[in-house]
């Protein structure tokens, strides 16, 4: 068995594209429409989107590979990519998406340790991430590792407003 991460480049786009949709969508399509779920995925996910956010100098993609094939990808930001203004001294972990196959592996701590390593490198004292209040395998996974609630934001697919956790990490 074989682990590894890679940085994920412009060159990656169309895997990246191509993961996110069917993570997404095998996370979030039997408590969503389909309607709503197409239109968030193609408004999240486009080649567009994708460029834009792969081309800002503070957000950062990782795939981890398991055995030579992409099992999913790690996606952090710092300063002002940012979804939510928490600070200089933090890193937040916006996408940590497995592929089902690879779930129960434990890629899900493996990327988030690369989060933890690329806080400590940038000098951040907490990372953090937003959890939809409903997904309670990723909210007990997170608690076991560490992270507390530490207040909501809202999440919009499509029309409709859902509610995430804002979970941190101390690093100090």
């Amino acid at each position: 068995m074989s682990i590894n991460i890679k940085p994920c480049t412009i060159e990656d786009l169309s895997i990246l594209q191509e993961i996110s949709y069917e993570t997404f969508n095998e996370t979030f399509k039997d408590q969503n429409s389909p309607e709503i779920m197409n239109a968030y995925l193609e408004k999240a996910f486009n080649v567009k989107q994708l460029e834009k956010e792969l081309s800002n100098i503070f957000s950062r993609f990782f795939f981890v590979y398991f055995n030579n094939e992409v099992a999913g990808y790690l996606k952090v930001n710092s300063h002002d990519a940012q979804s939510e203004n928490m600070g200089e001294d933090s890193l937040e972990i916006e996408r940590i998406y497995v592929r089902a196959k690879f779930q129960k592996l434990g890629l899900g701590k493996y990327l988030i340790n690369k989060a933890i390593e690329i806080a400590v490198e940038q000098g951040k004292n907490k990372i953090w991430l937003g959890v939809w209040e409903k997904n309670e395998n990723a909210i007990a996974f997170y608690k076991k590792i560490g992270f507390v609630q530490a207040g909501t934001h809202s999440f919009y697919m499509g029309n409709e407003e859902q509610i995430d956790f804002i979970m941190i990490k101390s690093l100090v």
